[in-house]
């Protein structure tokens, strides 16, 4: 394989923008790809592949490079170069590369390299390229099945659309982007898996609203609300509203629908997506206070709270938010997620539903607080239900999802 260094370089101010100045690495790949109009589909391809493949890997890469911190920019070219190397290994796409004669790789030594790494494949922490905080609390909470997880979530995150059934079907939805490069997914009604990457964003059928870019796990969520048309429904922790745009077409854009968040520029993007989907019966609310949810105390048919969490089931699809997330975040999250279920559960009538959910792989975000909330308000709650996605068992991202009905 010809190595181009203009296409390094990138690869290397990408991961100096992500390590360096904290930048979330899709934001930092798409301005990247669109600093250059002469890159081509391969150049763009190489760049954000090695820049998600190196933060993917990071501690490994790392290890064989024998490079404790990362900070100057040759030591990012030296990781860099230890990725080229051990690449084709590491994929088993092949033998090592040999690195170009360029400055930046002149102290390289490849057999020290590939022996560190080799050596790395022996340590779980570093093999599956994880904090060590984070490798003890999953062990903690998970067991053996951690490990498991781990190693599905270092594999590179299918791409799966939602069909909005306001408009079209997964059926058709094939037919739109090559019925031989697409899939069906079971038990996931709507859902179609790209097997062959497309420019989704820039296709008709996605300016046209017939389909959202939606995990497969993520698309069991709203339907999993039990609801149907003519109900009202709250979004509690909407977002950009996917969850919300499904639940409408759930709905037959029939009922209503409030989304709601804290961050309004979100909460701007639902409607603009909202308009593009077709969707009618939905209003969007920015929460200031609590005091904006006590308002609407047993006003809504249905509630749904995709609550804020670790994000640790998508660690697919956002690799570097496992170099962020710090345990003193994780210990605060729970709490807020206790705030958000003790709280918002007052807008649900009496006899109505409510889907607690979260996109963890940690009992300690999701089932346990279920079990304390059914535990503190049963006499007014109780558990229908729960459901797991595995990123081991089912190749979807790791979402846990409760349903909860309140007493008559």
């Amino acid at each position: 394989m010809k190595i181009h260094r203009g296409l390094v370089t990138a690869v290397v101010e990408g991961l100096q923008q992500i390590f360096i100045r904290n930048r979330q690495a899709d934001q930092v790949v798409e301005q990247l790809l669109k600093s250059n109009k002469k890159w081509g589909a391969r150049d763009r391809s190489f760049i954000a592949e090695h820049i998600y493949e190196i933060v993917r890997w990071w501690r490994l890469v790392k290890y064989a490079a024998n490079i404790e911190t990362v900070t100057e920019t040759p030591e990012f070219w030296k990781i860099v170069g230890a990725w080229l190397l051990i690449k084709p290994v590491h994929l088993h796409s092949g033998e090592s590369n040999e690195l170009p004669d360029w400055p930046e790789f002149q102290y390289f030594t490849a057999d020290q390299i590939l022996e560190r790494y080799k050596e790395g494949l022996n340590i779980r922490k570093i093999a599956q390229s994880i904090p060590d905080w984070l490798d003890e609390r999953g062990l903690k909470e998970l067991g053996t099945q951690w490990e498991t997880e781990l190693h599905a979530l270092n594999q590179p995150a299918p791409l799966f659309l939602r069909a909005n059934t306001l408009k079209t079907t997964a059926e058709d939805v094939r037919a739109l982007f090559v019925a031989e490069h697409t899939a069906l997914v079971d038990g996931v009604p709507d859902a179609v898996l790209i097997n062959k990457r497309q420019n989704i964003l820039g296709s008709e059928a996605f300016k046209g609203g017939f389909v959202e870019v939606q995990d497969a796990g993520s698309q069991l969520i709203a339907p999993y609300l039990n609801v149907k048309p003519g109900l009202s429904v709250i979004d509690a922790c909407a977002g950009a509203g996917g969850k919300s745009l499904h639940l409408a077409a759930l709905m037959q854009n029939q009922g209503s629908i409030l989304s709601m968040d804290i961050i309004q520029p979100k909460l701007t993007e639902l409607k603009r997506r909202a308009d593009r989907n077709g969707v009618t019966i939905l209003e969007t609310m920015l929460i200031q206070s609590d005091e904006d949810i006590l308002k609407l105390s047993e006003t809504t048919d249905r509630l749904l709270l995709d609550v804020p969490c670790s994000g640790l089931g998508v660690l697919k699809r956002n690799p570097d938010s496992k170099w962020k997330l710090k345990p003193d975040f994780l210990e605060n999250i729970i709490k807020v997620q206790w705030n958000i279920l003790s709280t918002y559960s007052r807008m649900v009538k009496k006899g109505g539903k409510m889907v607690y959910a979260t996109c963890s792989l940690l009992p300690s975000e999701s089932e346990k607080q279920v079990q304390r909330f059914v535990k503190e308000q049963g006499k007014e709650w109780e558990l229908l239900s729960e459901h797991r996605t595995s990123p081991a068992r089912d190749g979807f991202d790791g979402f846990y999802m409760a349903l909860l009905q309140r007493k008559s």
